[in-house]
């Protein structure tokens, strides 16, 4: 289960770091550009939604690696699922594809149930 673990967290840590720090690196307009920003959201909102996915991608990876508060990985991994259906019910309010964010979070579900079974 731990190799299961690793490949699913390493996965979805790369997804969410990648998010994470264009929201954090990108300009408001570059972000609207890519379809990553809604016209309505704040600037300091979408930086705050990528320093959450950051921490979320490296709560899934460096406590395991480091064998240092390993049950920190499945929480990180709950607290990811929580940002996603956040952003299925920000989607579905703007009318707007949700699936990329629905299969971010059942991999999170997975992850986190995986993490509690392995680091628990």
């Amino acid at each position: 289960m731990e190799i299961v673990y690793w490949i699913l967290a390493g996965i979805l840590a790369l997804a969410f770091l990648a998010a994470g720090l264009t929201k954090l690196t990108k300009s408001a307009e570059q972000m609207q550009e890519m379809g990553m920003m809604p016209a309505s959201r704040s600037i300091g909102a979408q930086r705050g939604i990528g320093a959450v996915e950051v921490l979320g991608a490296l709560g899934l990876i460096l406590p395991p690696l480091t064998g240092i508060a390993v049950i920190l990985a499945p929480i990180a991994a709950v607290g990811l699922v929580i940002t996603m259906i956040l952003a299925i019910i920000d989607h579905k309010k703007r009318n707007e594809p949700f699936t990329g964010a629905l299969g971010l979070g059942v991999v999170s579900i997975a992850v986190a149930v995986i993490g509690f079974m392995v680091w628990a």
